[in-house]
């Protein structure tokens, strides 16, 4: 058999991601603020995009978005004037859109007033080590006690913790270790109980010394047998110090109301506001999908542009460039439209499919794929899970996220299906009433569940249990 190389023409089919794709699958899976964010680069980088800050009256009409001005005939090619002429015309479509969807929500003034206040209102927040510095000022004997203290606290972690070694502390400073230790047990009787500790044991030993508990029975549980705390072995602990299970665990309840990390309280996480993407409102018996449009500019062509293609001393390099963006802007604003488009399609489905949900409450949350609803809408499941990512809709029982009403079916003795998320509310009300000195196990949670229908495995129940960071038996076990 002998190798060669030959040329064979082949025909084949194969989809061309152009860059408008790209932008349209882009816009589509990003959540409100960042679509906000994205147009706003694209106003920096296109000057033919302005935003129209006028006010727009919006009419008592339907929310949907109107695709019935969507010009679906093949586009033929047109002399330079005509297709300036038509893209021209987007400002005033992109004005329809607004105008004609129930969507647009008007903010009142007193509504904007109270959110300016909100925004004035934020200051900086006093860190732990703020807090620290203070009450030493008040509480340092010396100068020197109080140089050794800032530097402890500027050791200190964000949990409260100092783990740096008192002798390494000593040597960096050229001071005592003796002073460098007293500084730090000063520091420890500050405000939050239990800062400065070197271990877990340490911090809650401080505290409970300073809740006048010295030399209870939580002490001695924390100061030997906090392993087996932790791992509720209350009968063990109860054995070896010659008490009651029943009273280990009432220690073991006052110890759970101590804080293992004092700094806790000072850390300063950025609040992360949820900006749903759609509104589902209940008016006179029906819902109504609102998609909250009010953060997505309103974008229209500038007329300097417009102008300046009308005059005939333009160059026709720059004309070619104002063309080249006008393009991009029409980009911009139909794929934005095919968002909402779809988005709403999708949310429309969602409420059709789960009414009894909204009406009546979780019990009734039926299972949903992806597919389902890209087979109804005649979309890709891909676009469908592009479109409910990261998004939220708020409605009459909370905001959630869409993919929330997305759960897998299980499967009953009754031959219809029910979601997991509606076998997990179920295993959550079974230990929420179990008796907790006799807590279910996995296996009669399984027989509960059967008689209500509901057929599942032992690892399954272990699985949903442990999402909902629910304890097996034996640790959820109170004498």
């Amino acid at each position: 058999m002998t190798l060669q190389f030959e040329q064979i023409q082949k025909q084949t089919q194969q989809l061309i991601m152009t860059p408008q794709m790209k932008q349209a699958i882009q816009l589509l899976q990003l959540p409100l603020m960042e679509l906000r964010n994205v147009i706003d680069q694209e106003m920096v980088t296109n000057p033919v995009l302005e935003e129209d800050v006028s006010e727009i009256k919006p009419q008592d009409t339907a929310s949907e978005p109107d695709d019935a001005k969507e010009d679906h005939q093949k586009e033929e090619e047109l002399d330079f004037k005509e297709e300036f002429d038509r893209l021209s015309k987007i400002d005033d479509e992109w004005r329809d859109y607004f105008r004609q969807s129930g969507s647009y929500r008007k903010y009142s003034q007193e509504d904007e007033e109270r959110r300016q206040y909100l925004e004035n209102s934020i200051t900086r927040t006093e860190t732990l080590q703020d807090h620290l510095l203070a009450q030493l000022n008040i509480m340092a004997g010396t100068e020197q006690e109080k140089e050794i203290g800032v530097f402890i606290i500027g050791n200190i972690d964000d949990n409260g913790y100092f783990k740096s070694p008192v002798d390494e502390v000593a040597m960096q400073m050229n001071q005592p270790v003796e002073d460098v230790d007293k500084a730090l047990r000063l520091i420890q009787n500050f405000h939050p109980l239990g800062v400065g500790a070197r271990t877990l044991r340490e911090c809650l030993l401080l505290q409970i010394q300073r809740l006048d508990k010295a030399g209870s029975l939580a002490e001695k549980i924390v100061e030997l047998y906090l392993d087996d705390l932790a791992k509720k072995r209350y009968v063990q602990i109860a054995k070896k110090l010659k008490t009651t299970a029943q009273q280990i665990q009432k220690e073991a309840e006052f110890i759970a109301t101590l804080e293992p990390k004092p700094g806790r309280m000072f850390v300063t996480d950025a609040t992360q506001y949820v900006l749903p993407d759609v509104i589902l409102e209940k008016v006179d018996g029906e819902y109504k999908i609102i998609l909250n449009d009010d953060k997505i500019p309103h974008l229209r062509i500038s007329s300097v542009y417009k102008d300046l293609m009308s005059k005939d001393d333009v160059e026709q390099k720059t004309k070619d460039y104002i063309k080249e963006k006008i393009k991009s802007g029409k980009w911009l604003l139909k794929n934005i439209h095919q968002r909402q488009q779809t988005i709403y399609n999708i949310a429309n489905e969602i409420v059709m499919r789960q009414r009894r949900f909204f009406d009546e409450g979780i019990a009734y949350l039926k299972p949903m794929t992806m597919q389902v609803i890209a087979t109804a809408l005649g979309l890709h499941e891909s676009t469908v899970s592009r479109a409910i990512s990261g998004k939220y809709i708020q409605t009459p029982r909370g905001i959630v996220q869409m993919k929330y009403f997305f759960t897998t079916p299980i499967s009953t003795d009754s031959g219809r299906a029910t979601s997991a998320t509606t076998v997990k509310d179920c295993i959550h009300e079974i230990i929420k009433n179990e008796d907790s000195r006799k807590p279910l196990s996995d296996s009669k949670i399984i027989d509960l569940l059967k008689k209500e229908g509901i057929n599942l495995a032992r690892r399954t129940v272990a699985k949903y249990r442990k999402e909902m960071s629910i304890l097996p038996a034996n640790l959820r076990k109170k004498y």
